[in-house]
């Protein structure tokens, strides 16, 4: 088993992420096809179930140049993080990490023993790759904490210092609600920028990787330049949105209709 995500990082490239929300089979095929290099399954506020994951997964993995299956689960919950790996991620984003005590619950509930408390049964990565698959898991698996508050900034030092923490994954739109600034992404706030740069400047110092969510691929080229090593820019249903609101526009521009004003979005 091995995870093109890490290789990626080892060459010192950054890594483009997609976004799923919708628990639909064919869906999870077009974002495959897209050419990402993984793909996040979102169970936190998108509409995905436990037993949507298999198909979700398994969609992904098809795909002729498959991309690495991740998941946003609800919550700090190891009993949900065992059966997502079980059915076949290969990464954990977990919501709302604020101190090293909660870095480390994530690390145990995705990492097996001696680096962490993972039960045993990889049901479907038995399947495919075979007993491996075990002794590749640690180092493959990732465990990425959310960093979304204040606290969270106050303690990215401790909680990147972790054992077993492969990075962690900046929620920018909760960073700024809890700083007292809007929800929104691509922001031009500069404490919200300070606090992207000190971000990057811990996970260099700990040897971690930093990863962030954004709305638009010229401000994912912003935050790469900036030193993240992983990026997110739209999802399917936000491209669906984007997309379907620029072509009916187009039309009642050309032909002297009227159209509703285009929806912001960040998924």
């Amino acid at each position: 088993m091995s995870n093109k995500l890490l290789s990626l990082w080892a060459e010192g490239k950054p890594a483009c992420n997609g976004w799923v929300t919708v628990p639909h089979a064919v869906l999870a095929e077009a974002m495959a096809v897209a050419g990402w290099d993984s793909v996040t399954l979102d169970m936190h506020h998108g509409f995905i179930d436990l037993p949507d994951l298999v198909n979700l997964i398994a969609a992904l993995q098809a795909a002729p140049t498959a991309p690495v299956p991740l998941v946003r689960v609800r919550w700090n919950d190891p009993g949900v993080i065992y059966r997502v790996l079980d059915a076949g991620a290969m990464g954990v984003i977990c919501p709302m990490v604020n101190t090293a005590q909660e870095a480390q619950a994530l690390v145990k509930a995705v990492k097996y023993p001696p680096v962490g408390q993972r039960s045993f049964g990889p049901i479907r990565p038995l399947l495919r790759q075979g007993p491996a698959y075990v002794s590749g898991a640690n180092a493959n698996c990732l465990a990425l904490a959310q960093i979304e508050t204040r606290q969270a900034l106050e303690n990215i030092d401790s909680i990147l210092a972790v054992p077993g923490l492969d990075g962690v994954y900046v929620g920018p739109s909760d960073l700024a609600f809890d700083m007292g600034m809007p929800p929104h992404f691509d922001t031009e706030q500069a404490p919200l920028l300070q606090a992207y740069e000190r971000i990057v400047a811990s996970a260099r110092q700990h040897g971690r990787i930093a990863c962030m969510h954004n709305n638009t691929p010229a401000y994912a080229k912003r935050m790469v330049d900036m030193g993240f090593q992983l990026v997110t820019f739209g999802s399917d249903l936000g491209f669906v949105t984007v997309a379907g609101q620029a072509a009916v526009g187009a039309v009642r521009a050309a032909t002297g209709g009227t159209t509703a004003g285009a929806a912001k979005t960040g998924y």
